[in-house]
């Protein structure tokens, strides 16, 4: 038996290795690409972190994926850009930061802007080198020289730019509007920064008296879930098609407190199914009403300030919180005698995604971006197929809510982002709208200028990204190499927020798509599916995972627990699973790298003149090289990642290096360059997903074999011709098939690990040559103490237990151990599933849509499974009969 390398430590332990392999990547600049005219680059532009705090899984997951995409186009020689970056995360960083000011006993007003803005600066810093500090210890092998910010100098030209661009174009405005007003925050919001919840609140029903009653009406009831709102009703109205109301519409009702007369009217958008059929208008505080005041030419009254407290409008409830005003208005309402009924309703309220805080529809002046002109093409740049979604029911969705989009409000009432580029003249009112700061006024050329107090939407940047990054609005070298970008991949749930934005600006701002294919990843939940929360305690930090279980555990567990658009349970028993692949590997990389001094060679010969067991596992490698490379340009990552797991585990762990050191233990080497090269070739196929390993592996053992520095940069597999082997397969698999029976027998009859027990052994015709030459590996490997092979016409022994497999028959004469009644029956119900299973492939094959349409090879496949069915049911029939039924 050959001695192990003394260069491989007996035990892997990450944290001694992935420093250093990663320092050894960057001082090469490996992750650096050279602009190559003539050669098409990848590109991916990194969906950036905000600097609100460390990494979550969330982060890790699309680093795994994106590093996967990213090294391996590197290996297959493409110039890949993996561009990094960061971004400002306007409301989500003041929240944050206004937060830890409140445990000092401070706001931001006391502070002051310039102040503020210092601490936010300080804060990005701090967290800016966490970020990036993480991404490093999850091997994401960015081009570090490229890291972008979204405030950096280039960035924020390309947003002040863009904000000029679509202002001339009339795609800008600022108008006032209905808009979605956090308290907390003390900000407009768009629509996607809302999140419905649904909640069981109340129904009121409320008497507002007629101005003029009648002998049988006197008042028209009203349903409303906001009875605080009700001191800005400016209507009360009814659908057109309600005969119950028709007589009252162009009358007036008194509204309730405030004694204020208001119109009674018909509008479409009354739902006449809803509480009375009767409803309150308040366009200052309510969407659907405000379209209705729109319609109908009324007022429009807000009656709440900022802080969600009543303002002068409210008459005597001025100064009250909204929802002691409600409070206080239901008691005024029961002591009138306008209260009718108060009933449990569920409905959706809208609250801060950031705070939580439940969100205020105020009328407000605010900026808005014209959707509408922007989403034609990009609803285009998808149907057409320019762009692609991948999972593919996501389009469908993406196309819904673009065909259906609002105008985006973009204004936000904070400090910390990219502050609107528009300057109001002290002097003439007019406003300036320029991409630097101006001197003048454009129109009076007064100098007395104040720039707009707000900031833009966090999304605004962030819809720049994949071409801000590369340089634009300059034509730079980047920018005409890497743009448009190959792949943005990133969270399913950031579709509207993100993607489609993206979409809409890249083409506005260059003319071409930003990227041309769009991979979205799921949610990362616990073990039980549960969203991870740090309320519920669920939350696993992937810093913390990295210490338990290394780097590449967690990315090889996070890569093939995945698939596009689905969410992913994450469990301790799967990490441990990673690691325990991880240390597979790296035991078999000792027992492999034994034979390095005495002959270290991975040249192997001609595959026809090697040994069976040779040629099998150089086959199997041939078609796993061809599979993974196909799964990864399908982008099935997850899939690929499982196949050379259970090809290293299974195949050539499991079963090819225990035949191999029967040869080895016997005196010869010929194995020695074929472990070597399927081991080498498995460390290529695998280096995407668990880098920090594989290349440790790889430069300890292969180093010295190739031209290249570092198997980062080595190419990525590819197939060889005549190493495809099916006849090996086929006689390999007979061998497997027969071991792994016979173990499972062992296992089910609980006999001892270390018990050797003897086996009879009927070949199928033509299978005996490979069964002769395959004895003592099946001895050895199904610890056998003998293996008669009998002739296939010989009778059976009756108390045996049975194995009928594909490439015969064996019997393990366990007297002591068979059941005879239990045998019968194990047997009858496998004649019970071989007999389903062939009627399902007889059926499939007298389908003459199946036979003329599927491929040749399939229809073939299909044809000697169902033959292969039928001989084994036969023969179980067969042994049913001699053991009597």
């Amino acid at each position: 038996m050959r001695q192990t390398s003394p260069k491989m430590a007996k035990a892997y332990d990450p944290k001694q290795v992935e420093e250093r392999i990663y320092q050894l990547w960057m001082e090469r600049g490996f992750f650096t690409p050279r602009i190559e005219p003539g050669h098409s680059p990848f590109t991916i532009i990194m969906p950036p972190p905000n600097v609100t705090g460390e990494l979550h899984l969330g982060h890790a997951l699309t680093a795994t994926i994106e590093d996967i995409m990213t090294r391996w186009h590197r290996m297959k020689g493409e110039p890949t850009l993996w561009l990094p970056g960061r971004d400002h995360a306007s409301i989500a960083a003041q929240v944050v930061l206004e937060q830890q000011l409140a445990q000092e006993g401070l706001n931001r007003h006391q502070l002051g802007r310039g102040k503020f803005l210092e601490r936010m600066w300080q804060w990005m810093d701090t967290y800016s080198r966490i970020i990036i500090e993480q991404h490093k210890r999850l091997g994401a092998s960015c081009d570090w020289t490229r890291e972008r910010f979204t405030m950096d100098d280039g960035p924020s030209r390309a947003v002040r730019t863009t904000f000029l661009r679509l202002y001339r174009k009339g795609l800008i405005y600022r108008g006032e509007r209905i808009i979605n007003w956090c308290p907390r925050c003390a900000t407009a919001l768009s629509d996607l920064e809302v999140e419905h919840q649904e909640v069981l609140g109340h129904l009121y029903y409320i008497h507002y008296p007629l101005e003029e009653p009648a002998a049988d009406r006197k008042s028209i009831v009203v349903a409303t879930t906001r009875p605080e709102t009700l001191l800005g009703d400016t209507a009360v109205a009814i659908h057109p098609g309600d005969e119950r109301y028709a007589p009252l519409v162009g009358k007036r009702a008194i509204l309730p407190v405030l004694k204020r007369s208001i119109p009674i009217i018909a509008d479409g958008a009354v739902e006449p199914g809803f509480g009375t059929g009767a409803v309150k208008v308040t366009p200052a505080h309510d969407p659907v009403d405000f379209e209705i005041g729109q319609r109908q030419q009324l007022p429009s009254i807000t009656v709440m300030n900022l802080d969600a407290t009543m303002n002068q409008e409210a008459g005597p409830y001025e100064g009250w919180d909204r929802f002691a005003c409600r409070e206080a208005i239901l008691e005024d309402l029961k002591g009138e005698g306008l209260l009718e009924k108060v009933e449990p309703h569920h409905h959706a309220v809208g609250h801060c995604v950031r705070c939580r805080t439940p969100v205020e529809p105020m009328v407000s002046k605010q900026w808005f971006v014209s959707t509408t002109p922007l989403a034609g093409p990009a609803i285009e740049a998808v149907t057409q197929g320019r762009i692609r979604i991948i999972p593919e029911h996501f389009v469908k969705i993406y196309l819904n809510w673009m065909e259906n989009i609002r105008d985006w409000c973009i204004s936000r009432q904070l400090w910390w982002g990219h502050r609107i580029p528009v300057w109001y003249c002290q002097d003439c009112g007019q406003m300036t709208v320029a991409v630097d700061e101006p001197g003048e006024c454009q129109h009076c050329r007064s100098p007395h200028l104040d720039q707009d107090p707000d900031v833009l939407d966090t999304w605004f940047s962030s819809a720049l990204w994949p071409h801000s990054t590369l340089g634009w609005p300059q034509e730079t070298e980047d920018f005409r190499y890497f743009y448009p970008t190959s792949v943005m991949e990133t969270g399913y749930d950031i579709i509207f927020f993100w993607v489609a934005r993206m979409i809409m600006m890249g083409l506005e701002n260059t003319g071409q798509v930003p990227f041309r294919t769009v991979y979205l990843h799921g949610l990362i939940r616990d073990e039980r599916g549960d969203k991870m929360s740090k309320s519920k305690g669920n939350v696993l930090n992937p810093v913390t995972a990295i210490e338990s279980y290394g780097t590449d555990a967690l990315r090889f567990t996070l890569a093939t627990g995945s698939s596009p658009g689905n969410d992913m349970k994450l469990s301790s028993q799967r990490l441990e699973a990673g690691r325990n692949f991880a240390n597979k590997l790296w035991n078999a990389a000792r027992f492999v790298a034994g034979g390095v001094d005495t002959q270290p060679s991975l040249e192997v010969e001609t595959p026809s003149s090697l040994p069976v067991e040779d040629r099998w596992i150089l086959s199997r490698l041939q078609g796993l090289v061809a599979r993974v490379d196909s799964l990864l340009e399908d982008l099935q990552f997850g899939e690929a990642g499982r196949q050379v797991h259970d090809f290293l585990w299974g195949e050539f762990c499991d079963w090819y290096i225990e035949m191999a050191k029967l040869r080895l233990e016997a005196g010869g080497t010929t194995p020695v360059p074929v472990l070597r090269r399927v081991l080498e070739t498995c460390l290529r196929l695998l280096h995407p997903y668990m880098p920090f390993i594989t290349e440790e592996i790889w430069q300890l053992v292969f180093r010295s074999q190739f031209p290249y520095p570092a198997l980062v940069v080595a190419p990525f597999p590819a197939t060889q011709e005549g190493w495809s082997d099916p006849q090996a397969e086929e006689e390999l698999e007979i061998v497997i098939d027969t071991v792994r029976a016979i173990r499972n027998a062992r296992a089910e009859h609980r006999v001892p690990a270390a018990k050797r027990v003897t086996a009879l052994l009927f070949p199928a015709p033509g299978t005996e040559a490979a069964f002769r030459h395959h004895l003592p590996v099946i001895i050895h490997l199904a610890r056998l103490d003998t293996l008669a092979m009998e002739a296939l016409s010989k009778e059976r022994p009756k108390a045996a237990l049975a194995l009928v497999l594909k490439g015969g028959e064996v019997y393990l004469p366990w007297q002591e151990l068979v059941d005879l009644d239990a045998e019968r029956r194990r047997l009858k119900a496998e004649t019970e599933g071989l007999e389903k299973e062939l009627a399902h492939l007889e059926q499939r094959l007298a389908d003459i849509n199946f036979t003329s349409r599927a491929p040749a090879h399939v229809v073939d496949r299909e044809r000697q499974q169902r033959d292969e069915c039928r001989d084994k049911l036969a023969r179980i029939k067969s042994r049913l009969s001699q053991l009597g039924r």
